[in-house]
């Protein structure tokens, strides 16, 4: 984790390729013809369902409780059959070493994404130390050296199993590649969103029994770096590592999921929402001066404009990929709005004229900027499927609480300045003075360094064999 006290100091897809879709299975499903994304032939997926009118797709709820860390949903993968793939080329044991890891996987993905889905479940998950999250990545991590021998063991295993993981952000809803190394990459990005969702549920408010109302406590919001510059590892490990394994071709046709935007913006949210707890931490910190939070809002902004720049065009018309549109806009309201409070207050400490009115324009900026983070977040939250606004903290409650109240006195402080502004009891008048730049900072946060494991010894075994 980053201390406190350093800072104090749509897709082209090559014609050869084989692609239909199909809906996902569940238990409500009956026969009936839809499609999936496959690259290469093989053989038939199976067939589409029809879905409960209260449930999205992929079985996804109408809601999915408080959400104060963005994740689309959880890639699932589907059942391979190792044994017909690679049965005559290892050996018994690695076979079924392989099947048993990857079922695991499997079973508690979908165990997973089901309490995810669904905010009771989640709510008690969360009570309960939130383990289910912490076995899954374990199996993940145990399922990654032994994965890894079909790409580095021997080239030629590498597109003997066909890999399916159902997509959440997708037009299709599920993608099948013959490609070990799509395995690989759509692993890491489960391992990284599993991390988001671990973040979310340390970031939801909890009672103490202290005789204190519910809330996130400074050790959650401590905590919550480690996890997210651990995911922001997975997906640079995804990017610079795992990605360039695979031809061009095939990465064109992977799922908007897994494209490189998609990856990189996720990795920088993660280094975005890091930031977001620093800052909120240095806002309760009464050593922690306004150059240290203004260089902190300012650095938020800068990653959060890198998303921005990163994602990739998203589907729309699909709640996921709309939610996680909002979700940005969002966040990058707000940090622009924490930013530009910040350096509107150490403008005003200046004794001149022209600081003076500096400062006014950047606080007005910020509550401009701030209705928009408000506007943007009611709409990421009524989007489906539909989330609920989390108690506020940290900076959030912070801005909320500060912005307007600080903008119109310093507004009235300056009334003989500035008797050509109208103000009001609600707020201020738009902005007559564009704002000053704000400071260009270096950014001081950086993903966990993560390295593809080595290969488990069973694969020196086969290789004797």
């Amino acid at each position: 984790m980053v201390s406190l006290h350093r800072l104090l100091g749509i897709k082209l897809l090559p014609s050869s390729f084989s692609l239909h879709r199909q809906a996902s299975a569940d238990s409500s499903q009956v026969p009936c013809q839809l499609s999936v994304k496959s690259v290469l032939t093989g053989p038939s997926m199976g067939c589409g369902a029809s879905r409960d009118p209260g449930v999205g797709r992929h079985g996804r709820p109408g809601s999915v409780g408080e959400v104060v860390v963005f994740l689309p949903g959880l890639r699932v993968p589907r059942t391979v059959d190792f044994t017909l793939a690679l049965g005559d080329h290892l050996d018994k044991s690695t076979v079924e070493k392989l099947s048993a890891l990857r079922a695991r996987v499997v079973e508690m993905a979908m165990q997973e994404s089901a309490v995810a889905l669904k905010p009771r479940r989640r709510a008690a998950a969360a009570r309960h130390g939130g383990s289910s999250t912490a076995n899954l990545l374990q199996a993940l991590e145990d399922y990654l050296p032994v994965l890894l021998g079909l790409v580095k063991g021997s080239s030629e295993l590498r597109n003997k199993v066909q890999f399916v993981w159902a997509n959440q952000e997708d037009d299709a809803e599920e993608t099948s590649m013959a490609d070990a190394w799509y395995e690989v990459l759509s692993v890491l990005h489960l391992m990284a969103m599993v991390c988001f969702l671990q973040a979310n549920s340390l970031l939801l408010p909890r009672s103490y029994g202290d005789g204190y109302g519910p809330r996130v406590s400074e050790e959650s919001r401590r905590a919550t770096v480690d996890v997210f510059l651990k995911a922001a590892g997975y997906l640079d490990c995804a990017v610079n590592q795992v990605l360039l394994q695979i031809p061009p071709e095939k990465r064109r046709a992977l799922p908007v999921d897994l494209a490189e935007g998609n990856l990189k913006a996720l990795s920088l949210q993660g280094l975005g929402q890091g930031v977001d707890m620093q800052l909120g931490l240095a806002i309760d910190n009464p050593k922690a001066t306004l150059a240290v939070k203004r260089r902190l809002a300012c650095e938020m902004v800068k990653y959060w404009q890198q998303i921005k720049d990163s994602i990739p065009e998203l589907p729309l018309s699909d709640g996921w990929a709309k939610k996680h549109t909002l979700f940005v806009k969002w966040k990058y309201a707000e940090a622009k709005a924490a930013a530009y409070y910040f350096h509107g207050l150490i403008l005003d400490e200046g004794d001149t004229e022209k600081s003076h009115e500096m400062a006014i324009s950047s606080l007005q900026a910020s509550e401009e900027f701030l209705k928009e983070s408000k506007r943007a977040s009611e709409a990421f939250h009524s989007t489906p499927p539909t989330s609920r606004i989390s108690t506020p903290f940290g900076t959030t409650k912070y801005l909320l609480d500060r912005i307007p109240k600080d903008t119109l006195s310093k507004l009235q402080n300056n009334q003989d300045l500035y008797t050509q502004q109208r103000t009001s009891n609600t707020g201020t008048s738009q902005t007559i003075t564009p704002p000053p730049p704000l400071p260009d900072f270096p950014l001081a946060l950086n993903p966990e360094e993560y390295e593809l494991p080595k290969l488990d010894p069973l694969w020196k075994k086969e290789v004797n064999h």
